[in-house]
């Protein structure tokens, strides 16, 4: 099982940017999906979060700019982010709670992590 993140790159203040990442593999079931980031000398924080029903959370400083969204038969999330600031520079991560069978229970998995840098 992987999570393949997809979409960073160099963009400027208030552009905008979309990542996307994959769940491939075995997978019988997929939990919440979300993304989190770390800056440079930094802890990595949630950015948002999706549940497979479409509820989302939102860290305080992307609320209003970032848009988390699924597809639950492709097992993807994406992130549009738009009005990017300096401040949003970081490598960004995916993460979804997967179960492999169906008698297993849902684990934590983390894609590889995709550079997000924003000049100003």
């Amino acid at each position: 099982v992987q999570l393949q993140a997809s979409g960073g790159g160099l963009v400027q203040a208030g552009g905008s940017l979309r990542l996307s990442c994959a769940a491939t593999g075995n997978i019988f079931s997929v939990g919440t999906m979300g993304w989190y980031r770390q800056a440079p000398g930094k802890q990595r924080e949630l950015v948002a979060t999706i549940t497979g029903g479409y509820s989302t959370n939102y860290a305080n400083s992307v609320q209003g700019r970032f848009t988390v969204s699924r597809d639950n038969a492709e097992k993807t999330v994406s992130l549009q982010m738009n009005s990017l600031k300096p401040e949003d520079t970081a490598v960004y991560y995916c993460n979804a709670d997967l179960a492999r069978y169906y008698w297993s229970r849902r684990v934590e998995y983390w894609g590889q992590g995709t550079l997000v840098t924003v000049s100003s």
